[in-house]
């Protein structure tokens, strides 16, 4: 009941006309990135760091989860339309809605993606309004080693999840926490790996990392790539609207892929890729229709787009109560709070709820934002598929060179954003997720100040680590989620072999 009286107060400021706008602006940003192919919402999120730093920090984060929900909505278009998904997490979706595009009824398979979204949206969003609290009141009994286990949880399950290789993750991870030891170190008053640099004194900036990975780096893998298969877009025949029969195959999926999507996202090593591939291996299992899958069945789309954004609010349940980033996309909205100043976790809660249950409220917004617009504009995102490639992209350098230069006017900074645009296109060039290298810049200082705390206190006793419980089992967690991958493939290999 208490969560519901906070979230009441949360909607007074959800509906202030400022923030209103934010959302719309949010929504509107996130589902246009989301068509685009290439262009998610985390790099988005990135160009907007540097622009926003001086605005209302409840209006920019409220715009930030906008654009996070928005890109959801929109992955759904290009991956029903041309066979091309706009985030990775909308791939399943792909499989059955192009082929529905295909036989003429790509506005029904749009519509049963809206409202699948809406639906599971909403309900994982009550999810996490009920669910906060109770992370809350555990976190708060967190001593410093047991922050520090939580922490090595995050960098192992977030590189070990990102990417096809854990090994690249961890080396991708490793890349992020040894620039996060760049600066003063708090303690002893040295600075480190700094070179003589005073623009390094006060450590690497977040936005300029994140702009220069994602937003320069993928400019650049883009212009590298010469022969990019042409995509054929189908257009929308006949009606948006759903018949009765597609409403009676689809209300059930977008209920099962909620259940798949909110608890999954809402896991260290969630995302939204494995609960989109479950729920359609579930609706081609459970479907009374299977002549329908591999011809385009209603079914494949509504359960794998319902649990796609119902991931997206389990991936804000870590994020605003533990202050773990799940996804590239959370990485950058934790980069965002940061940049104001505050830091997700219990301590939000307590010191700044109105902005918390302010930006939980707004979700719902978003959502009802989301389905009136979504499908009345589909025209207009179909059009955005037609802006040239060079022109998308020199004006996306152009917009993270003048935020980077806006936020911190120094040549340093431009050097740093061509060196780490430089690296972005490399990683991405060689395969090497992009998503740990921020959550090591971002959560390695804090795992190091937590550790430190800790031995300070057991006097440099490092078996504290091991007397709390709570420690204890999350250190077990992150050695099996680091074993496990390359256990797992050698028993591949071994049973190939055997083959």
């Amino acid at each position: 009941m208490e969560a519901f009286v906070s979230l009441a107060h949360g909607l007074t400021v959800a509906i202030q006309p400022m923030n209103l706008l934010f959302a719309l602006i949010g929504v509107l940003l996130g589902t246009a990135v989301g068509v685009l192919p290439g262009i998610g919402p985390a790099l988005t999120v990135a160009l907007l760091l540097p622009i926003t730093f001086k605005l209302d920090p409840a209006g920019s984060i409220i715009m930030f989860a906008g654009i996070y929900y928005g890109g959801m909505y929109g992955g759904s278009t290009t991956a029903i339309l041309i066979n091309t998904p706009g985030e990775s997490a909308s791939m399943a979706t792909a499989l059955e809605g192009n082929l529905m595009a295909k036989a003429g009824r790509g506005g029904p398979a749009l519509a049963t993606s809206a409202i699948g979204s809406f639906v599971a949206g909403t309900i994982a969003t009550l999810g996490l309004t009920l669910l906060a609290p109770y992370l809350v009141e555990l976190a708060v009994r967190f001593g410093p080693e047991d922050y520090f286990a939580l922490m090595c949880v995050a960098f192992v399950t977030v590189s070990a999840t990102f990417g096809d290789s854990p090994v690249r993750g961890l080396t991708s991870l490793f890349i992020g926490l040894l620039l996060g030891l760049v600066g003063i170190d708090i303690l002893s008053g040295q600075s480190r790996l700094s070179f003589g640099v005073p623009e390094l004194y006060d450590n690497i900036e977040v936005t300029t990392l994140a702009v220069g990975l994602f937003a320069v780096g993928e400019a650049l893998y883009v212009a590298s790539r010469r022969h990019i298969h042409e995509e054929k877009l189908e257009a929308v025949r006949g009606s948006l609207w759903m018949t009765k029969e597609d409403w009676k195959r689809s209300w059930k999926p977008w209920l099962r892929g909620t259940l798949y999507g909110f608890p999954i996202g809402a896991l260290p090593a969630g995302g939204a890729e494995i609960p989109t591939f479950l729920s359609y291996a579930t609706e081609k299992r459970l479907t009374k229709h299977p002549e329908d899958f591999g011809k385009g069945a209603i079914e494949g789309v509504a359960g794998p787009e319902a649990a796609n954004n119902a991931s997206a609010a389990g991936t804000l349940v870590p994020l605003l109560t533990l202050g773990l980033p799940t996804s590239a996309t959370a990485a950058m909205m934790l980069a965002g709070f940061q940049q104001y100043g505050l830091n997700p976790g219990p301590l939000l809660f307590a010191e700044r709820p109105d902005l918390v249950w302010g930006l939980i409220a707004s979700l719902f917004i978003a959502n009802g934002m989301l389905l009136v617009l979504n499908l009345p504009l589909v025209g207009l995102w179909v059009r955005l598929l037609s802006i040239p490639q060079p022109w998308l992209y020199a004006g996306i350098l152009v917009f993270a060179t003048m935020g980077t230069i806006a936020a911190n006017p120094s040549p340093v900074e431009l050097v740093m954003l061509t060196v780490f645009g430089v690296l972005g296109f490399l990683m991405r060039r060689f395969d090497f997720p992009i998503a740990p290298v921020v959550v090591g810049l971002i959560l390695g200082p804090v795992a190091e100040s937590q550790l430190r705390r800790a031995l300070s206190i057991s006097l440099g006793d490092p078996m504290v680590l091991l007397e709390s419980p709570i420690s204890a089992t999350l250190l077990f967690i992150a050695l099996v989620a680091l074993v496990a991958p390359f256990v797992l493939k050698g028993l591949g290999r071994f049973k190939a072999v055997e083959d």
